[in-house]
């Protein structure tokens, strides 16, 4: 993991007062703060709950609101997001990988400046979003036909995935988009995104203007 692991904001105990609490998050754009015990990641509690709370209790009288994700250090940076997003936080408690000590935390602005630097949202470069029977689906595939066709692979991930079909994005280097999507669809792929260079869309446009001004004679 490139993500540096921050302490600036110590973590709320079980014995901090909730006026403390509530008063932390006047001061900060955290959606949660993590509860540790000594090095013992306890959980984290979420801005709304320490809200409704009376201002005199404990952090530890409301224990069984804590809320327990966290990643391991050394994870990537794709399962930080996917945990951030998962749980609807923008902080995110890392744990020691050996003990599962209380390390720090992240916040999901740096991981997203991170994401911003990598090559395949940075590089110029074409997004095509196709479609295929899950069973037919192949990221090896996929690559092959995009690197047939002279470009290069940035990225490629599954975008959505609904019952028996799997999305897929992928981001290539500049190259020639016509050629490349009638490529997928002679694989048997389905282009989902909007290309101005679609060849096979346009005509297919045009076929459908001619129809609809031959019926409407």
């Amino acid at each position: 993991m490139n993500l540096e692991i921050l302490n600036d904001i110590p973590p709320l105990t079980p014995d901090s007062r909730i006026e403390f609490a509530q008063l932390l998050f006047n001061e900060l754009t955290f959606s949660h703060l993590p509860v540790v015990e000594g090095n013992q990641y306890l959980g984290s509690l979420s801005e709304n709950d320490v809200r409704s709370f009376e201002k005199d209790k404990l952090i530890g009288d409301f224990s069984i609101d804590y809320e327990g994700f966290f990643v391991k250090e050394g994870v990537n940076e794709l399962e930080v997001m996917e945990t951030l997003g998962k749980y609807d936080t923008n902080v995110m408690p890392v744990l020691s990988q050996d003990k599962g000590m209380y390390l720090g935390y992240v916040e999901l602005q740096e991981v997203i400046s991170v994401y911003g630097d990598m090559p395949f949202l940075s590089e110029y470069g074409n997004v095509i979003v196709v479609q295929k029977g899950i069973n037919d689906h192949s990221f090896s595939e996929i690559c092959q036909i995009v690197e047939s066709n002279n470009t290069k692979v940035l990225a490629v991930y599954v975008s959505n995935m609904e019952r028996d079909v799997v999305q897929t994005t992928v981001k290539t280097s500049d190259g020639d988009m016509n050629g490349l999507l009638q490529t997928f669809r002679r694989y048997g792929y389905e282009i989902i995104s909007d290309h101005y260079d679609d060849v096979f869309l346009k005509n297919l446009q045009e076929r459908s203007r001619y129809l609809d001004k031959y019926l409407n004679m």
